[in-house]
């Protein structure tokens, strides 16, 4: 399903808004959810907030080629719309600052273990043949990140 069900411009309206507030409370939800740094607890809500984005994004772009779309629906209505669609907005920006916020963190954690890991590696030495003292060998070296650490 890609468009809302909707006989009229005000029933169209009135579900584009109840599906613009219900994607807000997913997304608040997943800010939150970051904020805790529990971002594995936020997988849950992925599905159906890719449902509703991709529904949300089809019917904005239906609306910008064809205006009367939401012509007949009352004044009220379309207030309420305007309103929910700014608070969506507000929340997605803070997502994305928050996101941009766990990445960096992320990727520094990512890069400090990279350092210490060849660091080590290049300090460490041993016994070759002979019983002869060897320095480390320096190179190149695998790491591998689990998605959910």
């Amino acid at each position: 399903m890609t468009e809302l069900a909707a006989a009229s411009p005000a029933e169209r309206a009135e579900g584009l808004l109840k599906l613009t507030k219900r994607l807000t409370d997913l997304i608040n939800e997943e800010t939150r959810l970051f904020k805790d740094r529990r971002p594995q607890d936020a997988l849950g809500l992925q599905d159906e907030k890719s449902q509703l984005a991709n529904i949300y994004r089809a019917e904005v772009a239906r609306a910008r080629k064809e205006p009367t779309r939401f012509a007949g629906a009352p004044a009220p209505l379309k207030a309420a719309l305007r309103q929910a669609t700014q608070s969506f907005h507000e929340s997605l920006a803070e997502n994305g600052r928050i996101v941009g916020a766990l990445k960096t963190v992320t990727e520094g954690v990512v890069k400090a273990i990279a350092d210490e890991a060849a660091r080590q590696r290049s300090t460490a030495g041993g016994y070759g043949p002979g019983a002869a003292q060897q320095t480390g060998r320096g190179g190149n070296f695998a790491i591998a990140v689990n998605r959910t650490a």
